[in-house]
């Protein structure tokens, strides 16, 4: 039996979304990241989420958001022009009009110096 599968199911979809979004955030936000005004947004929602101190719930919200962000497919394409990311900046900023408070100077530094660096894979703060 799997570790997975003696967890409660809402655990078990958690640990996989994370797992998603770990590994294609950086790859996706890398070749979208010069056409998104919401760059900063997007990346310190990423080291938020990924931050031990930000509350399971509040991580469970960026991750959501996130994945769908990572999504190769969503409701409206990413490929066309403009209308493209419409949908993955308003889910964005539902989860963090949802998660402000939790989202950090620290988590903006990270993001500021991240997208600075061109998106080069940081080490995660406070990662899990």
């Amino acid at each position: 039996m799997s570790i997975e599968a003696s967890l409660p199911s809402g655990v078990a979809k958690f640990a996989r979304e994370k797992a998603y979004v770990r590994r294609g955030f950086w790859a996706k936000a890398r070749r979208v990241a010069a056409a998104l005004p919401f760059a900063e947004d997007l990346v310190a929602a990423y080291f938020c989420a990924f931050d031990r101190e930000t509350p399971r719930h509040v991580q469970a919200a960026l991750i959501g958001a996130l994945a769908y962000f990572v999504l190769p497919f969503d409701i409206i394409p990413d490929m066309m022009p403009l209308l493209g990311f419409t949908d993955d900046a308003a889910v964005l900023a539902t989860a963090l009009r949802l998660v402000a408070t939790h989202i950090r100077p620290e988590h903006r530094a990270a993001a500021r110096q991240a997208i600075a660096r061109g998106l080069a894979e940081p080490s995660d703060v406070g990662a899990t």
